[in-house]
């Protein structure tokens, strides 16, 4: 048995799941609302029977595994280690390399030890207190949420409390809690501390803000590069954070920890920060797997500037829509919320798309009228430009550009093939694009294949589809079997070899069988056979509006011999979708 069976026969899903979201009985099932949106009624459903999870309200569905994935904005590896935790197995007897487990397991307790200890010595600490809770306003229920203490001005006091309690000076070392100064003492000293932790709520590490003047010390100390801590991986908050960037449909990241302390006390709850402005891409993949609009509120100052040029190819590169929050009448969100907290959700409430704000602000500080200023504009504009993922993209700001500087978009093009620094342009991409994986497609892909796999004989609904108009690996997976094997029927007596070939989708097939239950086995055949048929020209007319826009966009800029074939193209899937609604 390996660890994931182990788990899923220590656990049950209905008491993951229902750690997570409020269940109630609904026959053999549980229902409850759905955790990734705002609705009323009911649509999320967990079968304990099949161990699978179904949201109606978003196509999601899957395992306990995919469940927290989900919820945790985990990777599998993640989920895994996190179900482990509670089903109380030890992963260090599957792993290749023993022991590993048990130094990273060790160095987590040794933070939450310290966590723990710091919080007490702030309540002992009059100064400590008095900055808190004075000097910066931040109430009890905050301090408790974000675990805030402080470290005794006391060469070794964690040091000696730590090892009293089990723990070596080597594994204080590597948690990053304690320093090699002639003799081993404290990392931290008389310094308010804040829990960085990971987003189970774990801590990893801290940062430490001086609390009085000490010659030639840093005013913020951060917990070094550990086993559990990586600055260009950590979003700091997240694990207060994730639930209302969740439902909210959007992040916010700021550059201080006290910002997101700050946000967080007056119930703006979906603000992160990460180490200053050291954004990274890992930072923005974390947050994508919660969602794909993320904001900045960085400092208008040149590091802010600079912070946005980094991040706006790495937000390219992560699939995620960045914009800027400008903070005005403050010089950080911190100081905008001491003043005026509802200020601070009306800037977050209106976002400038990244690039669009990157050109306003080199306008507004250079003088485009005179040549050497327009040729600094067009190489940092140009060097972002070509970073984009996305041709369409690309050529939208060309154009916004030429017309800014009063250039054609050729000559543009023409610096960029030259230019030294930035690689060329990609030319318009006159393949089909990807389809927009949206919770409605999503759901069209998953009911029509729950219809197919079911009841055999709606299987010609699947005639005019291709696999690339399926949004998701496992649909796109099944929709080959399916196409490969039309006889295929399921269940007791099916072919063993056929069922074989499925083993890597059963959670999967389990899943349209719900659906399939839930929606649609109390209806008469030509009733699924028009829903079927619904369903069909619901994925091609999305596939159809998702192909045609590039090559509309593609017409503007290519000769007459390009032109005749995208309209080939164009022409091709008019009447794909024409014969789709004509059956």
């Amino acid at each position: 048995m390996d660890a994931v069976e182990e788990i899923k026969q220590r656990l049950s899903i209905e008491d993951v799941i229902g750690q997570y979201v409020e269940l109630k009985r609904a026959g053999r099932n549980f229902k409850g609302l759905s955790p990734f949106g705002n609705e009323k009624t009911a649509s999320f459903m967990v079968s304990p029977e099949k161990q699978i999870w179904h949201d109606f309200s978003s196509g999601k569905g899957g395992n306990m595994f995919s469940f927290v994935m989900e919820m945790e904005g985990v990777d599998f590896k993640g989920a895994l280690e996190l179900l482990a935790r509670k089903a109380g197995v030890e992963l260090t007897q599957y792993q290749r390399r023993p022991g590993e487990g048990k130094v990273k397991q060790r160095l987590s307790e040794a933070n939450e030890l310290a966590a723990k200890f710091y919080q007490v010595h702030l309540s002992k600490n009059q100064d400590a207190i008095d900055y808190v809770f004075k000097k910066r306003k931040i109430d009890k229920n905050t301090a408790l949420s974000f675990r805030l203490g402080y470290a005794p001005n006391n060469g070794a006091a964690l040091t000696d409390f730590a090892t009293k309690k089990g723990f070596s000076t080597d594994e204080l070392k590597r948690a990053g809690l304690s320093t090699q100064r002639g003799r081993v003492g404290d990392m931290f000293r008389s310094r308010i501390m804040i829990p960085l932790m990971d987003p189970q709520g774990q801590a990893i590490g801290f940062t430490g803000r001086l609390l009085e003047d000490i010659p030639n010390a840093p005013k913020y100390l951060n917990t070094p590069q550990t086993p559990l801590y990586d600055k260009s991986r950590h979003v700091f908050g997240l694990h207060l954070a994730k639930e209302s960037i969740r439902k909210s449909g959007y992040a916010v990241i700021v550059e201080g920890n006290m910002d997101v302390v700050a946000s967080h006390q007056v119930g703006v709850n979906n603000v992160v920060a990460t180490a200053g402005t050291a954004i990274t891409e890992h930072h923005l993949k974390a947050l994508s797997r919660f969602v794909q609009d993320v904001r900045l509120a960085f400092d208008q100052d040149v590091a802010g500037i600079a912070a946005a040029e980094r991040a706006i190819p790495l937000a390219s590169k992560a699939g995620v829509n960045l914009s800027i929050v400008t903070v005005t009448n403050a010089k950080d969100p911190d100081e905008l919320i001491q003043k005026n907290p509802k200020a601070w959700q009306e800037v977050i409430d209106k976002p400038e798309y990244a690039l669009d704000w990157l050109m306003r602000v080199y306008q507004e500080r250079l003088d485009l009228a005179k040549a050497p200023d327009k040729r600094l504009y067009s190489d940092v504009m140009l060097t972002v430009v070509k970073s984009l993922q996305d041709p369409v993209e690309q050529e939208h700001f060309l154009e916004k550009l030429g017309k800014t500087l009063g250039v054609s978009k050729e000559a543009l093009q023409s610096k960029l093939q030259t230019n030294k620094q930035a690689t060329r342009l990609k030319q318009p991409a006159f393949k089909p694009a990807p389809p927009v994986h949206s919770a409605e497609v999503i759901k069209s892909q998953n009911h029509l294949l729950a219809l197919a796999l079911t009841v055999p004989n709606l299987r010609n609904h699947l005639d005019l589809l291709t696999v690339d108009m399926l949004p998701e690996a496992q649909g796109q997976q099944l929709f080959k079997f399916l196409k490969q094997h039309p006889e295929f029927s399921g269940g007791s007596k099916a072919d063993p070899q056929l069922l074989e070939m499925l083993s890597d989708l059963q959670d999967y097939v389990k899943v349209l069988g719900v659906i399939f239950e839930e929606l649609y086995q109390n209806l008469e055949t030509s009733e699924l056979r028009e829903e079927a048929t619904r369903l069909q020209v619901r994925l091609i007319e999305q596939y159809v509006k998702s192909q045609k826009q590039p090559l509309t966009a593609a017409l503007q800029t290519v000769d007459d011999k390009q032109a005749d074939a995208i309209l080939k193209q164009v022409k091709a899937l008019d009447a794909l979708l024409k014969q789709s609604q004509s059956k």
